[in-house]
């Protein structure tokens, strides 16, 4: 009867410690996912801007585009020590890639080993 009980309160513990580690994973994506967002919004002005500066053979048109989307926020572990950010944006299909950190923007590049 013991033995029973001891195995009842360690399922019921396991169980316990399963909801909780679910909760807590749940509310760091909704956080992160927010964190994103945010991000996201704050370079979106200023990658268009750097986007449609930038110096290519194609011009990269935002303003007044057909068809316009944005990729979003990548991110590339280049090593250990060092992440290189790039924010995203097609325009009429011309891709351009945004660094938020340098401030710089590739039209046509191969961030993620695009063709």
């Amino acid at each position: 009867m013991t033995f029973q009980r001891i195995v009842v309160a360690l399922l019921v513990l396991v169980v316990a410690a399963l909801g909780g580690i679910g909760y807590f994973e749940w509310k760091t994506a909704v956080q992160v996912r927010t964190l994103k967002a945010f991000v996201e919004g704050y370079v979106f002005n200023e990658a268009v801007m750097a986007c449609e500066q930038a110096k290519s053979s194609t011009p990269f048109k935002w303003n007044g585009g057909k068809s316009t989307s944005v990729i979003g926020l990548n991110s590339v572990k280049l090593d250990k020590y060092s992440v290189s950010a790039s924010y995203t944006l097609v325009a009429d299909n011309v891709y351009c890639d945004y660094d938020p950190i340098k401030r710089k923007a590739e039209i046509g590049s191969s961030f993620l080993e695009r063709e």
